[in-house]
């Protein structure tokens, strides 16, 4: 060894010693994390209370009777890396977020069993816990479910159902999974493409367990159980109702920032950016939908989505996107000009617009049917516009059918004034009927001028309680002269201006 291998040796020695001898650099004693728990994700919902399941469980138990069972199938698990996210469905019964789940109620019994597959050890040591057949013990104590059974009993169970003359009805859920991102008529598109595939003719999963259900309990009638749930759904908890004004809350903050963040020649990606500060730094778990962000006459294609063109001096822009907060979602629409400034024709067609909108607003009363709300609403819009002037024949023409399609609209005992929300952004239930406490729905008309691509809509989160109606998203103004007062801030885009191409 010659005098510099000896030379680096002694420095490497020395190195090692200062390393091992010296403090360390920040406090926290000799310990490597000052955290000692391999993992602090909860395993459960923290936000609802067992009884509260066990609850809307044995309401539906009281529903299907003492000679039934009903069955739901939770989600599976996810594509590709992505976070497990249960379907609506098997959630608000259970709480239980492990895909290839399954309930059993038990109408005679009053029991609930779920299925779970056996622990995934390898999975677990990379992933993190999931709650499986081998958690039985502490699955009765969150949720509240009496049994816990494994994965590969179900079939056998459902045959001993069916030799049981104790049952005659099996009740499931007869329509596709909410899951992510995804309403009851969405999930209905989606299977509807598929089927114009020729090479692709899979049934959608719902009609799939039905299948194997016939094959496995024949002798069972099978009923839908959908009506009973849609309509315990349509009526919210205080739980669920503190969720959703989280979620609105989140929606109107982001909304806010994308209104400060506006400025001629920004993009609806970038708004869409500042929208994701808000929800993501909250721990929301995913878009509601894909964001509804339309620069100028995008907006006539009520849905149109993943804009690239920048705001020009002179246009409004639409922004609605909403996300889910604890599996709970909101729905909201702001429209504001991209220079911060109503000119003329913005400004008197946004005034024609908003007059009928808080008119609705101002007439929903619990008791009252849909009808009765549109028909004072139509009173008071009338009385308002009286010494209205539009500027354009063909703007007045088009103010007079919008009008004039909801006069028809409040000929109908049945008409609605919106969609729920909940679980899902359209969420299930019927909505005719007279308002009643529990309810969150939204309003949104929809004001169209063809001739010149013009589209306007607003949007609010109205929930019904025992002492009246609450819009929750009220924060948000809608009136001119605040919106114009908000864009006169410097937003999250003007305080942090990089551009990747500079």
């Amino acid at each position: 060894m010659n005098k510099y291998q000896l030379l680096l040796a002694f420095s490497i020695l020395v190195l090692f010693t200062s390393c091992r001898t010296s403090e360390p650099f920040v406090s926290g004693g000799d310990q490597w994390n000052r955290s000692t728990e391999l993992e602090e994700r909860p395993l459960f919902t923290a936000e609802f209370e067992p009884s509260e399941f066990a609850g809307r469980r044995a309401a539906v138990m009281e529903q299907i009777g003492d000679s039934a069972i009903a069955v739901i199938q939770g989600a599976p698990s996810p594509r590709g890396y992505l976070p497990v996210r249960q379907n609506n469905e098997f959630y608000y019964l259970s709480g239980i977020e492990s895909p290839h789940a399954y309930l059993i109620l038990d109408g005679y019994n009053r029991e609930t069993i779920i299925f779970l597959p056996d622990r995934d050890e390898r999975r677990e040591y990379g992933e993190g816990k999931v709650l499986s057949l081998q958690d039985s013990t502490l699955i009765k104590e969150l949720s509240g479910i009496e049994t816990v059974k494994p994965l590969s009993s179900i079939v056998s169970e459902l045959r001993s159902f069916n030799a049981n003359n104790l049952y005659y009805t099996l009740y499931t859920h007869q329509s596709p999974y909410e899951e992510q991102a995804m309403t009851r008529s969405m999930a209905y598109r989606r299977l509807s493409d598929r089927l114009e595939d020729p090479l692709d003719n899979r049934p959608a999963r719902f009609e799939h367990l039905i299948a194997e259900i016939q094959k496995t309990a024949p002798i069972l009638d099978i009923e839908n159980l959908d009506p009973i749930v849609d309509e315990m759904r349509k009526i919210k908890s205080e739980a669920e109702l503190t969720l959703i004004e989280t979620s609105t809350r989140l929606h109107g903050e982001a909304i806010l920032e994308a209104m400060r963040s506006t400025e001629p020649g920004v993009k609806a990606y970038e708004l869409e950016a500042v929208a994701k500060y808000i929800y993501w730094k909250h721990n929301i778990q995913g878009d509601a939908y894909y964001p509804l962000i339309h620069i100028g006459p995008e907006a006539f294609m009520n849905h149109y989505h993943d804009s690239t063109r920048p705001a020009r001096n002179g246009d409004m822009i639409l922004m609605d996107y909403g996300a889910y907060y604890e599996y709970y979602s909101s729905d909201m629409a702001r429209m504001w000009p991209a220079n911060g400034r109503f000119n003329d024709v913005q400004r008197e067609l946004y005034t024609f617009y908003l007059t009928f909108y808080e008119a609705v607003l101002s007439s929903i009363e619990p008791g009252l049917t849909p009808q009765q709300v549109m028909q004072n609403a139509l009173e008071i819009t009338d009385a308002a516009m009286e010494d209205f002037t539009f500027t354009a024949g063909h703007r007045r023409e088009a103010a007079n059918r919008f009008l004039s399609s909801y006069r028809r609209s409040a000929e109908n005992q049945r008409m609605t004034l919106g969609h729920g929300v909940g679980l899902s952004v359209h969420d299930v239930g019927d909505y005719t009927g007279p308002i009643e406490p529990g309810m969150v729905f939204v309003i949104e008309p929809q004001f169209r001028i063809p001739e010149e691509n013009i589209y306007i809509r607003l949007e609010d989160m109205i929930v019904v309680t025992e002492d009246g109606v609450k819009i929750i998203s009220d924060f948000v103004p809608r009136d001119i002269r605040s919106i114009e007062g908000i864009m006169r801030d410097r937003g999250l885009l003007q305080r942090h201006p990089f551009k990747l191409d500079e």
